[in-house]
């Protein structure tokens, strides 16, 4: 089965172990894109993780609504929609995050969305915190839950 991760960037190493695992079981994984080539203003040739620039630049009021870095923010989030696209499922890695276990953010959020409008499978790794007022969204897109074990995705199929 082609699966494609969906998580909050903070968690990119737990993703990496899941694609591995699930590489292992015999699918084709594939995982967000960490970083992008960022232009000269943010310094040329390095990479950039959205999150910790912002938060390292003044935060988010810092960048007006027609700053370059929401150019590449859009560049992201189209390519993760495109992995949801080629993928059979996704599979939802929320794990603690700002004393929230099971956090689910807002981009991961409209990734779920996007996997539910193309009647895609929804895995998700562990319970979902109910400290997210949007939980109830995520309950009415009909997720299969993991309840913590990767594994149990193994045995699956994408379905006809």
């Amino acid at each position: 089965m082609k699966i494609t991760i969906c998580g909050s960037i903070v968690f990119y190493k737990e993703m990496e172990s899941v694609r591995d695992q699930l590489t292992e079981f015999g699918h084709e994984v594939k995982i967000p894109q960490l970083a992008l080539e960022v232009p000269r203003e943010f310094g040329v040739g390095k990479k950039v993780h959205f999150g910790s620039y912002i938060e390292k630049n003044g935060g988010i009021d810092a960048f007006s609504a027609d700053h370059d870095i929401w150019n590449l923010k859009e560049g992201a989030i189209r390519d993760h929609f495109e992995k949801i696209d080629w993928c059979d499922a996704v599979f939802i890695a929320n794990y603690e995050k700002r004393g929230v276990e099971g956090y689910i953010g807002g981009n991961t959020l409209i990734e779920i969305g996007v996997a539910f409008y193309f009647k895609k499978p929804i895995y998700i790794l562990n319970p979902i915190s109910s400290e997210l007022s949007y939980k109830q969204e995520i309950y009415g897109m009909k997720p299969i839950l993991l309840n913590g074990d990767s594994g149990l995705i193994s045995a699956q199929r994408a379905p006809n």
